[in-house]
């Protein structure tokens, strides 16, 4: 019986579903190889193939020669591709901020997140530095995506807004206030300006969203 890989993604058909599967047990693979463990002809797997890394989530990884003939391309997964397959990192952060706060160690959390909002911060500064107003305002919000927070910018009365429409830490954030309060924090760096939270997802909302201000004032170093 066939199993379905757990990999989920927009514009991801069931067979290549099943590709990336492969391909991620596997580690690094060609195409016969791939071929003998597909029910499709070659050609239509090398169409999947293609698309799959024409969308960034496979890539090739160099040759492979067994013998006299052509090498054999291999294939592997990108980051994209392996970020696709389930992970718990967020679910185990949250158990262990749990133990700690338990345990009596808030301390410790907070000398974690003012360490990392240090680190994040000098190496953020150069994709910020000589930003202002909107162009500043939209790097951050980049920035931020690839941080996980799949944010945007949005215009309305009183100015425009920093929208974070995901929270990559939910289940810390369920036990502790600390990621919310150096999030904000990691936000005004790179603004270079105070924001005002505005909408918050632990209340209930759809997104945190974040009030900056005029444009103008979006000229600081984080």
């Amino acid at each position: 019986m066939q199993t379905r890989e757990p990999v989920f993604g927009p514009g991801i058909g069931e067979s290549q579903r099943k590709l990336l599967g492969l391909i991620k047990r596997s580690g690094e693979c060609t195409l016969a190889w791939l071929e003998a463990g597909f029910d499709l002809n070659r050609e239509t797997l090398r169409t999947h193939l293609k698309s799959l890394v024409a969308m960034g989530l496979v890539e090739r990884s160099g040759v492979h020669r067994k013998g006299p003939g052509r090498p054999h391309v291999l294939y592997r997964l990108t980051p994209a591709g392996e970020a696709l397959f389930p992970r718990r990192e967020g679910m185990l952060l949250g158990e262990l901020a749990g133990f700690l706060n338990e345990r009596g160690h808030r301390d410790l959390l907070e000398e974690f997140f003012e360490r990392r909002l240090a680190r994040r911060r000098k190496e953020l500064a150069p994709r910020v530095a000589g930003l202002r107003g909107r162009e500043r305002l939209e790097a951050t919000a980049g920035i931020l995506s690839e941080e996980g927070f799949v944010a945007e910018v949005v215009d309305g009365e009183g100015g425009a807004r920093l929208r974070l429409c995901h929270c990559p830490l939910q289940e810390m954030v369920a036990l502790s206030d600390l990621p919310c309060r150096f999030e904000k924090r990691l936000i005004e760096g790179l603004l270079g300006a105070r924001s005002r939270r505005e909408t918050f997802i632990p209340e209930g909302e759809h997104a945190c969203t974040y009030a900056v201000g005029p444009l103008a004032q979006l000229r600081g170093r984080p």
